[in-house]
């Protein structure tokens, strides 16, 4: 009888055993860890009841899945204020207008990046941890690499080489190249084709220096650490042209009124200067940013924003 009963006590402790395994097994198809507990407790409760334990622990997964995939918006949708009290370490270059440069003051940065920020800032709530540091392109995008900032505005280019020590927000402004020479010395450069074996100034770091690298192999690159002394060293006649972004150009000209310089050719290399914010690697808040630009060009700012600074 002794034995009876203990194969029996030991039958019902060997499926209730059973009965917990498979439950979690089910849960663990979800997405969520919580749930696939909670459904493994139910099962441990009522081995009998395996079958609807494991259904109970499945809904909690999708329904806590579900939750994960809207954890920035708000009950009306949106994410206004959904990162207030967060703080933020952002970088900008100060060093490509019309999107980020120094105002007449010298001291103050503005743009069109700058405003972007502001309007990023309003909508989601965070705050920008002291303030936006500037630095040049090559030293910004190893910050943003290296975890030093969180993210960095600064018309930056999503291009496949950074995307493989970066990440990077949705685009929110595309443009493609130009070239700029000096009227005064003129080498019979009317296009990007006209650059071979010429002396080419560009930006370190830049969508531009990455293109005169990969398709002008035959040139001499003259790489400066700002765009800035690029384009005085083509006021002074010692380059043959400079590659810059297309807003770019245009904002020196319009900037500079008394320059010997002016652009020709068609805009090139189009869709390979996609601008986005770039983020250090496993940023949380990516999806905010995302869900803010996409209300910000629904809205009409983003276009507002190249009206004001890039027309």
């Amino acid at each position: 009888m002794r034995t009876m009963k203990t194969s029996r006590m030991t039958g019902k402790i060997i499926s209730m055993a059973l009965a917990a395994v498979l439950a979690v097994s089910f849960a663990g198809c979800g997405n969520s860890g919580t749930a696939a507990t909670t459904g493994s407790a139910a099962a441990s409760e009522e081995s009998t009841a395996a079958t609807t334990g494991s259904a109970a622990a499945s809904e909690e997964s999708t329904a806590a899945s579900s939750a994960a995939d809207s954890t920035a918006s708000t009950s009306g949708g949106s994410v206004d204020g959904s990162m207030k009290g967060v703080k933020l370490k952002v970088g900008t270059s100060g060093l490509f207008g019309p999107f980020t440069y120094y105002d007449s003051d010298g001291k103050t940065l503005i743009g069109y990046d700058l405003d972007l920020l502001q309007k990023l800032e309003d909508k989601l709530g965070f705050e920008v941890d002291g303030s936006v540091q500037a630095m040049s392109y090559s030293a910004l995008t190893a910050s943003v690499s290296q975890g030093k900032l969180d993210m960095a505005m600064a018309a930056l280019c999503a291009t496949d080489e950074r995307k493989k020590t970066m990440d990077f927000s949705d685009i929110y402004c595309d443009s493609g190249q130009k070239v700029m020479i000096n009227k005064t010395n003129p080498e019979g450069i009317k296009s990007v084709d006209d650059l071979h074996g010429k002396k080419v100034a560009v930006e370190k770091g830049t969508a531009s220096h990455l293109y005169a690298q990969k398709n002008l192999t035959d040139a001499t690159l003259e790489v400066h650490d700002t765009i800035t002394t690029a384009y005085a060293s083509l006021e002074q006649g010692k380059v043959d042209a400079v590659i810059q972004d297309g807003p770019g150009c245009a904002f020196y000209l319009k900037t500079n009124p008394n320059s010997k310089l002016e652009i020709v050719g068609d805009e090139f290399n189009q869709g390979q200067a996609p601008y986005a914010i770039a983020f250090k690697r496993g940023f949380q808040y990516e999806s905010q940013f995302n869900a803010a630009l996409k209300e910000l060009k629904d809205d009409g700012t983003l276009d507002s924003l190249y009206k004001k600074w890039c027309s």
